[in-house]
């Protein structure tokens, strides 16, 4: 739903949000960037979200918030940091500069903004998080923090603490608040990844019916349909929706990527395939996309047998130029699919060594995380590259119930959970399998019968007929 009224300086005020600006403009081209980000969309007559924010800056160099915004945009993208990108370094500096020279001016609201974007850029994901948090309890209302604390906790995993943040929020807001319907996708989701799949689905089509160009709540629809097995009605759903929610051009990548795993569920590789090359592949070359969605999806596809003949070559050239960034163990584990997809052997080689490198010297959320996770996929990647798919199981049992950590959604990470089935029915050893038969028991209890449940059940006991 694209407005078209945005809120000066008064009215930010008025509710509680004051902007420290004398410049109405920078509030107004505030407000259509916030939309833009919460939407999921560029907006034409601002020349889209890039543009907006760069005439914030414009409009007014000292508005502080404006920097706060756009660094906070660079970072939730996860493709920069300053640790490898110094014009990224000099813009948190010059942040951290103007915030200083207006301490005496600045909320303390807009200071503690300031402070998580220097958290997070310095690789302290959690504590960034937890200053987000402090802002929510006296601000309800700050959708930047609510987007900035969602997809930070988003990235850590920290699935009840995302849920929770917009449940806190939520009844402290007026209807007719800017923006209030985004708040139910974003509830949705929350729900949804901690499997209140039906309330998830209510509060996604709430949101959906007071704005159906919201591509946030499709997409936690899209996550609904995808954990309970119900690959049909999503793809009818995906279908008959896609000129809403496509609007939201910065989602759309993803969400088709939901609409490809049903396909990949039902064992309709080559319908997968034609959405690859028809929407994800194609859309990756847009933006600062990371190849993730395009990646994930060649690699499921790849589990099920089917032959992408060159296509990871051109995955490869967009996800390279990201292999020593480290900045989250999720991308890390999906860049390198690439790599290895490529049959890139020196990029593969420069990339865990890198890992290893970045390992020694680095502190933070992330290093964290990949020292006790994310470098045991990387390894097990390889594993199962190489044909060692007794390493695989060995290296992903004894963590699945920790790979959440690397963040990511349920149906992203799943990727793993198929990893090492897939890696339990070739390996050698007869534990194995009925390792695999287990886990996919498992898997039936909670997601239901699928295609594809049938398809892997029916490869496990075939072993107990040899």
């Amino acid at each position: 739903m694209i407005r078209s009224h945005f809120r000066g300086g008064k009215e930010w005020a008025d509710e509680g949000l004051v902007l420290s600006t004398p410049s109405d403009q920078a509030c107004k081209l505030f407000d259509s960037a916030l939309s833009q980000l919460i939407g999921w969309y560029d907006d034409k007559r601002f020349g889209g979200l890039k543009t907006t924010l760069e005439n914030i800056k414009i409009a007014d160099p000292d508005f502080v918030m404006g920097h706060v915004m756009s660094l906070g945009i660079d970072l939730i993208g996860s493709g920069r940091t300053p640790q490898l990108d110094n014009s990224f370094k000099m813009e948190v500096e010059t942040m951290d500069s103007l915030a200083r020279k207006q301490a005496g001016s600045l909320t303390q609201r807009e200071q503690s903004h300031v402070e998580a974007i220097k958290l997070w850029a310095d690789g302290y994901l959690k504590e960034a998080t937890d200053v987000l948090d402090d802002i929510l309890v006296k601000h309800p209302t700050d959708m930047f923090a609510i987007r900035m604390a969602h997809d930070g906790y988003f990235y850590q995993g920290h699935l009840p603490q995302m849920r929770d943040s917009i449940a806190r929020a939520l009844p402290q807001w007026k209807t007719t608040t800017p923006l209030y319907s985004y708040l139910f996708g974003l509830y949705a989701f929350g729900l949804e990844e901690t499997n209140f799949y039906s309330t998830a689905e209510k509060f996604a089509r709430k949101g959906l019916d007071l704005n159906p160009n919201d591509a946030w709540a499709t997409h936690a629809l899209a996550h609904v349909f995808e954990m309970e097995s119900r690959t049909s009605e999503g793809k009818a759903f995906m279908s008959s929706t896609v000129n809403n929610w496509e609007l939201g051009n910065m989602l759309a990548s993803h969400n088709f990527w939901h609409w490809g795993l049903y396909h990949i569920e039902e064992g309709e590789l080559e319908a997968a395939i034609d959405i690859f090359d028809a929407q994800v592949g194609k859309r990756m070359h847009f933006g600062r996309s990371l190849g993730i969605d395009a990646t994930s999806l060649l690699y499921r596809l790849e589990l099920e047998g089917a032959q992408v003949k060159d296509r990871w070559r051109e995955v490869f050239e967009i996800c390279h130029t990201h292999m020593e960034d480290h900045i989250l163990a999720f991308n890390d584990a999906h860049i390198f699919m690439s790599c290895l997809g490529a049959k890139e052997k020196n990029a593969t080689r420069l990339m865990m060594n890198s890992l290893n490198e970045y390992l020694s010297e680095s502190k933070g959320t992330n290093s964290e995380v990949t020292a006790k996770v994310g470098s045991k996929i990387i390894q097990a990647l390889l594993a199962y590259d190489e044909e060692r798919y007794e390493d695989v199981v060995a290296l992903l049992y004894p963590v699945r119930y920790e790979i959440v950590q690397i963040g990511g959604s349920n149906a992203q990470r799943d990727v793993f959970n198929l990893l090492l089935i897939h890696a339990a029915l070739k390996s050698s050893k007869r534990y194995h399998h009925c390792l695999a038969q287990s886990l996919l028991y498992e898997r039936k209890a909670f997601r239901g019968t699928s295609p594809m449940m049938d398809r892997l059940m029916a490869r496990a006991l075939a072993f107990h007929k040899i």
